[in-house]
């Protein structure tokens, strides 16, 4: 399976984590909704770009911004 998502700035806590919220989609179009508590590149060639973009961030979604925090297991 592959996804495309993109951060939103919802951040929320998992297990005592904080984890932000990004949405996407996968590759036949189903939405999905992500909790990301790390990311972390691969090499640290060009990290500068890779930060920066890791800073942009959309405004969550209706769905995301109320999600329900009884759904997230």
């Amino acid at each position: 399976m592959k996804i495309e998502i993109e951060s939103t700035e919802k951040i929320v806590t998992l297990n005592g984590v904080p984890a932000r919220v990004w949405e996407g989609a996968t590759e036949s179009g189903i939405p999905v909704h992500c909790f990301v508590t790390r990311i972390s590149p691969q090499t640290h060639e060009n990290i500068e770009q890779f930060e920066k973009e890791l800073e942009e961030q959309k405004a969550p979604s209706p769905g995301v911004a109320a999600y329900p925090m009884r759904l997230v297991l």
